[in-house]
């Protein structure tokens, strides 16, 4: 690409005795591009603020989730539903039991969203590398979706261990009797001695069936939307100009960015939602349990014997709902940064 050239007025030099007039001259000054590695750092930095933002957001719906769904499927349901759940974690732990173990999530959190925009811009190079796209012409939707998809499947790989930390201390095995709150660095040691490294990826393939399924969506839908909005105040021009006015804006007015994130969180969390129960099932499971260890397929299986399909959706209300404020800020917060506080 090449760099952009402005002309920049010369500061014209003091009339002489033999000149009383001087001509203003110009000279190119040269606008670098943004480079790769900047753009890198970029998608990092502004990923981890905006997903440490949208974490204080959500956690605590994400606790009473993974509660209701972690529930032993040879025992009495022990949560009617997601506000008797809301009800017995604040009688029993206050309000901040909801926030129990988010030191993990939030570092979690800002791994998970930094990894996903620097995969989902990788993709996208990638694309254009083999070919696959002209840098002429935007990425169609169907590109957009399977970079997404890209993002979450690579992502998978840093989140697994995050969340099965943040698993076991959400829903500690106490045996029925109060116990201390777990912390993150006990937690990881005595993973660590029960089941060594290998240990840290239980759960892998509900994670990657959930991240690839549902980056795809997340920002496929949030592309999606955002095209209609653009046509739609396309739309409503009332004369050339004003048409020309809002094809040279950058971004969606505010709201519009926040439906556009809300509806990616939406579609994040819905349709790959069994896929995820099973993963916080298999991940809750007490550490140095005797018996074999539990597989996805087998954890399915057992789960639809003892529910049937209701039972993959398990909290998936209350998912949904935490999902729309908190993708909303994700990406309004990302886009924002980079607007506004470019680093190069």
């Amino acid at each position: 690409m090449e760099p952009a050239v402005t002309l920049k007025p010369e500061v014209p030099p003091a009339p002489t005795s033999s000149s009383t007039t001087s001509p203003c001259i110009t000279t190119p000054v040269i606008l670098k591009p943004k480079t790769a590695v900047m753009e890198a750092v970029e998608d990092i930095v502004y990923g981890s603020v905006a997903g440490v933002v949208g974490k204080y957001i959500e956690y605590p719906f994400d606790t009473v989730k993974v509660r209701l769904q972690s529930q032993p499927d040879h025992l009495p349901l022990r949560y009617t539903g997601p506000l008797d759940c809301f009800r017995q974690a604040l009688r029993s732990d206050g309000l901040l039991g909801l926030y129990r173990g988010i030191s993990a999530p939030l570092v979690g959190a800002a791994l998970e969203n930094s990894s996903l925009f620097f995969w989902e811009r990788i993709g996208r190079d990638l694309t254009y590398g083999f070919g696959l796209a002209s840098h002429d012409k935007p990425l169609s939707l169907q590109t957009l979706w399977l970079t997404g998809g890209f993002a979450g499947a690579m992502t998978s790989f840093i989140l697994t261990p995050v969340e099965l930390v943040k698993c076991k201390i959400q829903v500690p095995d106490t045996g029925g009797k109060a116990a201390a709150p777990l912390k993150p660095i006990p937690v990881i040691r005595d993973i660590f001695r029960h089941q060594g490294i290998s240990g840290f990826w239980h759960g892998q393939l509900g994670t990657l069936i959930r991240e690839a399924g549902g980056c795809a969506a997340w920002f496929g839908s949030k592309e999606t939307t955002t095209k209609l909005f653009r046509q739609w105040n396309e739309s409503r021009a009332t004369s050339p100009q004003h048409l020309e006015q809002i094809r040279a804006q950058d971004a969606l007015p505010l709201w519009q960015q926040a439906v556009a994130g809300a509806s990616a969180g939406m579609a994040y969390n819905f349709l790959f939602f069994p896929a995820d129960t099973v993963k916080s099932r298999m991940q809750t499971t007490p550490i140095g349990e005797v018996g074999p260890k539990k597989t996805f397929m087998g954890e399915t299986a057992a789960l639809w014997k003892q529910a049937g399909l209701k039972g993959f959706y398990r909290g998936c209300g209350i998912t949904v709902l935490r999902s729309v404020p908190s993708s909303a800020f994700i990406f309004m917060v990302f886009d924002g940064l980079k607007k506004y506080l470019p680093m190069q």
